[in-house]
């Protein structure tokens, strides 16, 4: 859809009937938001072969401009990811509604009563890339957290995005919540990005899924507060005391399950008394897969047909078949390598020793730690939390994977009987 209006007033026009339409919203019960939730589950299923339609077109178009393979990825669907998304839906539906949770609470010598109440946020506007999915998940987590939602998806997803805001807006007619609590931005330019980041007055919190370079223009441009990731520069360390099968098995996942995921491992470490066991088995294993190994120095006197890894490689996130690899004296030297060259996203240790895996979770500075399992399940399907508008590697609001709580705040509460204060 082409806008002859001013892009800077189209934006803020939505951005404004967003925020009525979030005062209706937030005052919606349960039972109507996860109707609502449903009625898009029945309303996906119903047009798939439109969703699908819409896709391709996105897909020949996106492969005619050569789009990488990482983006092409994510852009396409499918039967099984319209299914998957479907579940999303029907978790998000079935987990405890935030909104109006007390907690905290505490009584006054004075007999006031004190606590505070979960409440959403706002308008949230997200701005991604590729991701056709971004658009059902991002609704369906603000829907359900009472946020009323601006969504501006990429030119690649176009319509594919169209189609299902389409549907999105048809479940909240049905079920009687305002429509313009979520809206598709019809202009992919880069100033439509422009005005989201400076409307304040609007939108309340900015969250952006792409590519670095978009990330890092909005972080540094934006008026409204960002809850954000660059990059996703995951490890996965192989301790001395981890059983071969399960560091062969996770090691491999990491890397080969998806390339083009954020949560894909990009760096290996092995402690040096493994490096000579369970390398060659893991080289044999990437081998089949034609995956590229870059390697320390130590691992090329294991492995002498890979190539030698540069400083860059350490910092680097392929989103892609390659993976640089590290031989370590000590869990220590994995921990401080991780510290300093990860994107603070996801890391994984494999080992059998408690007290290794406590210090790795007490010591890695990651928004997710694991221990004994794929970095892949960083991922707030995974998590339980139906589906994740975005995962967060800052440290202040939310971190990791973004679901319901994540999309709330808290407000103080007081109870009381009269009291007034002397």
């Amino acid at each position: 859809m082409t806008h002859t209006i001013n892009i800077q007033e189209y934006v803020r026009t939505t951005a404004a009937a967003a925020k009525q339409a979030f005062y209706r919203l937030s005052a919606a019960d349960s039972a109507q938001k996860n109707a609502a939730l449903l009625r898009m589950t029945e309303l996906i299923r119903q047009h798939s072969s439109d969703i699908l339609a819409a896709n391709r077109l996105d897909m020949q178009q996106a492969e005619a401009k050569g789009l990488e393979s990482a983006l092409l990825d994510r852009l396409q669907l499918n039967e099984n990811t319209l299914q998957t998304m479907c579940d999303g839906l029907q978790q998000i539906a079935a987990l405890p509604d935030p909104v109006g949770e007390m907690d905290e609470f505490r009584t006054r010598p004075n007999g006031l009563q004190i606590g505070k109440m979960r409440v959403p946020l706002g308008v949230i506007g997200i701005i991604y890339e590729s991701r056709p999915n971004v658009t059902l998940d991002a609704a369906a987590l603000c829907l359900k957290s009472g946020n009323a939602c601006i969504l501006r998806g990429g030119s690649e997803a176009f319509n594919s995005n169209l189609v299902l805001a389409k549907l999105i807006k048809q479940a909240l007619a049905e079920t009687g919540l305002p429509e313009a609590a979520v809206n598709l931005i019809e202009n992919t330019s880069r100033e439509s990005v422009g005005a989201m980041l400076q409307s304040p007055e609007w939108i309340d919190v900015i969250i952006p899924r792409g590519g670095k370079s978009l990330v890092a223009r909005i972080a540094a441009e934006a008026r409204v507060p960002v809850i954000k990731h660059l990059d996703g520069i995951c490890h996965v360390y192989i301790d001395q005391a981890a059983d071969t099968e399960k560091a062969v098995n996770i090691a491999f996942n990491a890397k080969t399950s998806r390339y083009g995921t954020c949560n894909t491992m990009e760096t290996l470490l092995v402690h040096e008394k493994r490096a000579a066991e369970i390398l060659p088995l893991l080289a044999e294993k990437y081998a089949g897969k034609g995956v590229e190994l870059r390697g320390c120095p130590r691992t090329l006197a294991v492995l002498p047909n890979i190539q030698t890894a540069s400083d860059a490689d350490w910092d680097t996130e392929y989103l892609a078949p390659i993976l640089a690899v590290k031989i370590v004296d000590s869990l220590a030297e994995a921990v401080a390598h991780i510290n300093i060259h990860g994107s603070h996203h996801t890391d994984s240790i494999v080992t059998e020793s408690y007290t290794d895996a406590q210090q790795f979770l007490r010591s890695v500075d990651s928004a997710s730690v694991m221990v004994n399992a794929s970095t892949r399940f960083a991922d707030g399907f995974e998590y339980g939390l139906g589906a994740e508008i975005g995962i967060s590697t800052d440290k202040i609001h939310v971190r990791g994977p973004v679901g319901l709580h994540g999309l709330t705040s808290q407000k103080w509460v007081v109870l009381g009987n009269g009291q007034v204060r002397s």
